[in-house]
């Protein structure tokens, strides 16, 4: 935030908005106090936080017991024949992967039916 372009106005709202982040900081109370007091909490009830939340307070599942993702194999599409052919320009061919070209599109829009376009063979 670049505070050099801020209008008074502007610069007085932050100003107000900072203060009040400021005390509310103030209010909380340190973390490992407060750590503290949820490993007083636990150990009444018989848990440690290792066995609720495991070591590093995420997963329960330790980093030992996971299994490393291998990279997923780029499998290659390969060339795939037409099975559709646009009457009007036997050029145009379509292998029904993807969207529909724009000859199809709009046959299709026109109450035509895609087996009307399939290639023969």
């Amino acid at each position: 935030m670049n505070i050099d372009t801020l209008s008074p106005q502007e610069l007085a709202a932050l100003i107000a908005r900072a203060n009040k982040r400021k005390k509310l900081l103030a209010k909380r109370k340190p973390a490992a106090q407060t750590k503290a007091a949820v490993a007083k909490l636990l150990k009444s009830a018989g848990w440690t936080f290792e066995e609720l939340y495991g070591k590093s307070g995420g997963s329960s599942v330790p980093a030992a017991a996971k299994k490393p993702r291998k990279a997923a194999a780029k499998r290659s599409a390969g060339k795939v024949p037409p099975k559709y052919r646009n009457p009007a320009n036997e050029k145009e061919t379509w292998t029904g992967r993807g969207r529909p070209p724009r000859w199809l599109a709009g046959e299709l829009a026109a109450g035509r039916k895609l087996e009307e376009f399939l290639i023969q063979k």
